[in-house]
């Protein structure tokens, strides 16, 4: 069927390894070889330079893979619908989330998922919201929710859905922790501790210190929350964070949130799809079951503030 040929070649392509694909599909590497070179026989062109290391896709198997996305993507619809006849929910998602989401959200939400509509095998992807909206805009996710801005672009479905509070942190030793208030020259040449280019609270930390007009004494940059966490509650240095991410570390007193004055610090939690993806049925029950869930305050209501309440 030329369904699982697709399937098989998208595999390759994306694990750039043929005993990888075939770990993934439970096939023999022999089987996985062949439904490549049948492709390239039917097509009459070369799909994919192999090495010892890796397999690169050629221009002619590039412009395969993204229609091939969009085939498989059409075909799970069809199977959707069929399904949906006898009530039944069945197919994939490939889900991306920015860390933030993906670490402090979602494995709440996706268990209950998981538990609600077992028929659906559901993969989740975390990274930086960079990395992330990459992914969309390939067809190598078919859903994303990330924190943070998302610059506009023709191929991108951008869907705001929830706010997200920032905060400044401290060590509980830390000199700033013992005041009342706080101000931006309290916030002047202090030791920062960031995440990486490509993350959304990386885009947002840089944004608060351009606008309050601060000067940083040293700053240090971790690829992850947790990182930022640990290098803060060892007294490393400072660092806005999403709430959610401290929310522990605030309660056990491993961690001061400083009370900086002025209004609350907000920023959007959207979900992101391609629009030349077609949306599944189970992609959008997921979509809405998320959407759901939060409005039926399945989340700490102090967590969050609906997007529609801003």
């Amino acid at each position: 069927m030329i369904v699982d040929t697709l399937r098989v070649f998208v595999t390759v392509a994306e694990q750039r390894h043929f005993s990888k694909a075939a770990e993934l599909l439970n096939m023999s590497q022999p089987g996985v070889s062949q439904h490549i070179r049948n492709m390239e026989n039917e097509l009459g062109t070369k799909l994919m330079l192999r090495s010892p290391k890796q397999v690169k896709l050629t221009e002619e198997g590039t412009i395969l893979y993204r229609k091939a996305k969009q085939i498989l993507s059409l075909y799970e619809e069809a199977k959707q619908q069929i399904h949906l006849l006898h009530e039944v929910v069945t197919g994939s998602i490939q889900v991306g989330a920015s860390f933030t989401i993906g670490e402090y959200i979602l494995p709440r939400l996706l268990a209950k998922f998981a538990t609600q509509y077992p028929e659906v095998d559901l993969q989740l992807t975390i990274g930086n919201t960079e990395e992330i909206v990459a992914g969309i805009r390939t067809n190598e996710l078919d859903l994303a929710l990330v924190e943070g801005s998302v610059d506009e672009h023709p191929d991108l479905i951008i869907t705001p859905y929830m706010q997200d509070e920032m905060i400044v942190v401290a060590a509980s030793s830390h000199p700033l922790a013992s005041l009342a208030t706080i101000d931006s020259a309290d916030l002047t040449d202090q030791n920062w501790i960031i995440r990486e280019t490509g993350s959304g609270t990386r885009a947002f930390s840089d944004h608060f210190l351009k606008a309050n007009e601060l000067s940083v004494k040293r700053s240090y940059v971790f690829n992850s929350s947790q990182g930022v966490k640990e290098a803060v509650a060892a007294g490393l240095g400072i660092a806005v964070l999403s709430r959610l991410t401290v929310r522990r570390e605030l309660q056990n007193g491993e961690l001061t949130e400083l009370a900086v004055s002025g209004p609350a610090m907000k920023r959007e939690l959207s979900f992101i799809r391609n629009k030349h993806s077609s949306l599944t049925l189970a992609v959008e029950m997921f979509q809405q079951k998320v959407q759901e869930q939060q409005q039926a305050a399945e989340l700490p209501s102090d967590m969050f503030t609906l997007h529609d309440q801003a």
